[in-house]
């Protein structure tokens, strides 16, 4: 059996889970979804592999641009387990949208997990997630998942989430500030290409997916959200994160 791991990772958190779930996978392939430059329409699989499919939650759902690029991979039977990683406030509609994407890409879905990572814009929230207790119950997550492919059980997990989706919300959209010395890695690792590296100060908002890992990795942390926009999300989310979340499995 073969063993992939598909991930869109803009700012590594949801990276951390899929490796923690797959620790104890040999010889474990990454397909990254965040390359905009791969041929997604070339990747094919054969039956006998077993994926991890992570992504975020962004406001309840995965981000079109990620889903868009797993319905061009070709599953052919692929076993695999779709992960939502959301920061401690809700995953709501995403791992039933991801269940549909991977279905219809010839993926056959035996689990679901949820998983808490760092919340990509109000770091206090989720602070620190996926930490070392985290990992160890993932990597058992893992290991039960395993024995399910390997037994050839393939029962459909009752997965949560509502049909129609939820709607997408409107992101913030990051901007640099004085401090830019227009290096260009932002643009360089853009992965919806909303940067352009002749003018990496512009955001591009019709492009941008509000993932910020151009925040995460501006070497002078020139480029930033809105401090009154941030302000105000963080106080919407509160009650709902006051409450740290536990990871889920369905299997």
């Amino acid at each position: 059996m073969k063993y992939y791991q598909i991930v869109f990772s803009p700012t590594g958190g949801t990276e951390r889970v899929s490796k923690a779930i797959t620790q104890n996978w040999s010889d474990v392939d990454t397909i990254d979804l965040s390359a905009p430059d791969t041929k997604f329409a070339d990747i094919c699989f054969d039956s006998d592999s077993l994926a991890v499919i992570a992504m975020p939650s962004f406001g309840g759902v995965a981000p079109q641009l990620a889903l868009n690029r797993l319905a061009m991979l070709k599953g052919n039977g692929t076993k695999c387990v779709i992960v939502a990683v959301y920061g401690n406030r809700a995953y709501e509609d995403t791992l039933v949208q991801m269940e549909d994407y991977a279905q219809n890409a010839g993926f056959q879905v035996i689990a679901a997990i949820s998983a808490v990572a760092e919340h990509s814009i109000i770091h206090k929230y989720a602070a620190g997630r996926p930490n070392v207790d985290d990992c160890k119950e993932l990597s058992e997550f893992g290991d039960q998942i395993l024995e399910k492919a390997t037994s050839h059980n393939l029962s459909k997990p009752s997965i949560p989430g509502n049909r129609p989706y939820k709607k997408a919300g409107t992101g913030m959209v990051p901007k640099a500030d004085s401090n830019c010395t227009t290096c260009g890695l932002c643009a360089q690792k853009c992965l919806a290409g909303a940067i352009s590296a002749n003018t990496p100060r512009a955001t591009d908002k019709s492009k941008c997916i509000s993932c910020m890992r151009c925040v995460s990795i501006c070497p002078v942390h020139a480029r930033k959200v809105s401090s009154l926009m941030t302000t105000i999300a963080a106080a919407a989310i509160k009650k709902a994160c006051s409450v740290e979340k536990a990871n889920e499995l369905f299997i």
